[in-house]
């Protein structure tokens, strides 16, 4: 592994750690030339999945717009980064066992909004006003009232 600093091969393994619920490994290195520390990540690498657009167009699913969304969403709420990245995490491993190798937009999108319902209210309907591009109060308020109803049930 080459040293971030110094560019030379002479790093070696001081700590290894489990993250991401045991999907990646962490591993802290020093290097044997300038002796400078740095981190890397091991997981396992997956085929890509492709999310086909609405038009039909496909591209390569991104977890940091997923990520992104899923962050402004929770903006001013009191859910920690930490939780939101689970949260995130938890997404991707789902669309990835029911869809493996390529999901709709529409698909990941409910899918995000059922993950969030139980996740964060106010979160859910701030992503579901961008998600279902809602146009008027009216749009909210029929949002609300779904929420209510499976609030009640």
């Amino acid at each position: 592994m080459l040293c971030p600093h110094c560019n030379k091969e002479a790093s070696r393994v001081v700590d290894s750690r489990a993250v991401d619920e045991g999907r990646a490994i962490r591993r802290r290195r020093i290097c044997g030339n300038c002796g400078k520390r740095f981190t890397t990540f091991e997981t396992v690498e997956q085929l890509p999945l492709m999310v086909i657009k609405h038009g039909g167009a496909r591209e390569v699913f991104d977890r940091n717009k997923l990520l992104n969304g899923l962050i402004r969403a929770c903006d001013k709420r009191e859910k920690s980064l930490e939780s939101i990245v689970a949260l995130a995490s938890d997404i991707e491993q789902s669309i990835r066992r029911e869809y493996e190798q390529e999901a709709t937009s529409k698909a990941i999108g409910e899918m995000t909004l059922k993950k969030l319902k139980n996740f964060d209210q106010v979160a859910y309907i701030r992503f579901a006003s961008v998600y279902r591009k809602f146009s008027d109060i009216n749009s909210f308020r029929h949002e609300l009232d779904v929420l209510l109803a499976d609030e009640e049930n």
